[in-house]
């Protein structure tokens, strides 16, 4: 599943904690919301294999993310 369309489906704590600490592990509670919404999915574009400190997201996801978070396109450039 797209980033785009499981991002308005998490709840508003997943949101703002994936805004806030973006680029850390995820947490369970948030590894939970996603992996409820996308039915398991670990699409490979936003989705970084395990770390030692737990599940991340790539990259891509986090600059995305971000992008959204500053009200900007996250498709431009």
């Amino acid at each position: 599943m797209k980033m785009t369309t499981w991002w308005p489906l998490v709840g508003t704590e997943t949101r703002a904690w994936l805004i806030e600490p973006n680029g850390e592990p995820l947490p369970p509670p948030v590894l939970t919301d996603i992996m409820a919404v996308t039915g398991g999915s670990t699409d490979p574009k936003w989705w970084e294999k395990e770390s030692a400190e737990g599940p991340r997201l790539t990259d891509w996801a986090v600059d995305w993310i971000e992008a959204v978070a500053n009200g900007e396109d996250p498709t431009a450039g």
